[in-house]
């Protein structure tokens, strides 16, 4: 599981990149732990009453990684932080309802490999995107006491196979209708983004 992230672009650029507004999003880039506030990119329908509007502007928000668990039982348990059974009833709401997508904007993952390095420390493996410097994972987000977001994965490719890892996060593919059939698209055709990203345009860092 993906426990650590870096977006090593600020606010104003992420914008540009994935067409949304920025507004005063003060993210000036770094990296990302669970149970802290990163960027997100939504549909914009959050601060929107009316009727959902096709063509509403995406928005940059700060949210929290790691979306409170399903139980009142549970409190206190650290956030969920990503979606391994999108079927379940506790994500499938969202994500059917397509305002509750985002984009995640990162620049590389972290995964934990198998044994330890020559320091005798766990072995940390550094992925990034060879055909796009920064990428968007498949995100979906939920409002409870704090405003939080999840990653989605998948099976993982065979650089995460080679790394131990049973699953990898969803990156969406280089185009503009990749992101729009995320943030718009209906469930059944955006859940077939949910696919491993392919070997060969991965790096590891």
């Amino acid at each position: 599981m993906t426990v650590l992230y870096r977006l090593d672009a600020p606010a104003a650029a992420l914008a540009r990149h994935f067409g949304a507004e920025a507004g005063r999003d003060p993210w000036a880039g770094g990296h990302v732990a669970p149970g802290g506030f990163a960027p997100v990119i939504t549909a914009g329908r959050e601060f929107v009453a009316g009727a959902r509007l096709e063509r509403q502007p995406r928005r940059l928000i700060p949210r929290l990684w790691g979306v409170p668990p399903p139980s009142a039982g549970d409190a206190g348990r650290p956030g969920v932080l990503s979606v391994r059974n999108p079927d379940s009833p506790f994500w499938i709401g969202n994500l059917r309802n397509s305002e509750f997508r985002c984009l995640i904007p990162a620049t590389a993952f972290m995964e934990w490999g198998k044994g330890t390095d020559a320091e005798g420390k766990r072995r940390q493996h550094w992925f990034a995107c060879a055909d796009q410097p920064l990428f968007a994972f498949a995100g979906v987000w939920k409002d409870s006491e704090v405003a939080s977001f999840a990653l989605l994965t998948c099976e993982p490719n065979a650089a995460l196979r080679h790394a131990g890892r049973d699953a990898m996060p969803v990156i969406l593919p280089p185009d503009p209708g990749a992101w729009q059939l995320w943030l718009h698209g209906d469930w059944k055709r955006a859940r077939e983004l949910i696919a491993p990203y392919p070997s060969s345009q991965m790096l590891e860092r």
